[in-house]
């Protein structure tokens, strides 16, 4: 998304254009340090634990502390996620919002389409995700101005445009993805000069972690998204978080 194409109800046309020029190609602090100044508790991390955000979550304790910190609970994560997900607790201190499906909606799908439906088609798949993850998004950011993710360029075909400073239209608040321009190497190259905890998964082969029944390791020649939705054509596997209207 172009700096002119910006548009939310918290900024004017203008102003979001000139941040998203100042913080193009800002350092990852700098950009946290500024959603702690202008949005303060009224942003929040959207995290599903894996490396990036563990990164964004220390990050964030240095220079946006005010900053919120949620995450979605689809009922079908891998144990190693609920795991670190505690030590984050523990060793930073802060609270995790979580947000789980509605119940009801859950039990339907699995009462008429069974628990494996989301890989009989792009569409059973989306409409699993959207249960579980969109649905519950949209009560996450109810009431926020901002949220900040872990999104990378490099992490697949889906993300190479992702931008500092983006607009969400579709929540009508600002995106912020300080790690955009970050490449895996220097993801973890953080995560071990400042003895980050992260997900045991990430040393048994999964660069990018879900749901357990949709991901799975990834062999050396593939990209870091290729265990996601493994199933599918690379230019398919989002959940609908990400994706642009």
């Amino acid at each position: 998304m172009s700096a002119s194409s910006l548009s939310s109800p918290a900024f004017s046309p203008e102003e979001l254009r000139a941040t998203s020029e100042e913080l193009l190609d800002a350092p990852a602090e700098r950009v946290l340090a500024w959603v702690e100044r202008r949005f303060g508790a009224r942003a929040a991390i959207a995290s599903s634990f894996g490396a990036e955000d563990m990164v964004l979550i220390d990050l964030a304790r240095a220079h946006a502390p005010s900053v919120r910190l949620f995450s979605l609970d689809t009922g079908r994560l891998p144990p190693e996620t609920y795991e670190v997900m505690d030590v984050v607790r523990r060793r930073y201190g802060v609270e995790i919002e979580t947000f789980f499906p509605e119940r009801a909606r859950v039990e339907a799908l699995e009462s008429t389409k069974g628990y494996f439906s989301f890989k009989q088609s792009i569409e059973e798949r989306k409409e699993c995700c959207g249960i579980r993850k969109v649905e519950p998004l949209k009560r996450a950011l109810a009431g926020r101005e901002a949220w900040v993710t872990g999104l990378r360029r490099e992490q697949s075909v889906t993300r190479t445009e992702v931008q500092a400073i983006e607009a969400d239209v579709t929540h009508g608040l600002l995106k912020v993805n300080p790690l955009a321009r970050w490449t895996s190497r220097e993801v973890w190259a953080y995560i071990k000069a400042h003895g980050v905890p992260y997900n045991a998964l990430h040393d048994r082969g999964y660069p990018s972690i879900g749901c357990a029944p949709c991901t799975r390791a990834v062999k050396p020649y593939e990209d870091e998204r290729a265990g996601r939705w493994w199933w599918e054509s690379p230019d398919n596997r989002e959940c609908g978080l990400h994706v642009k209207r």
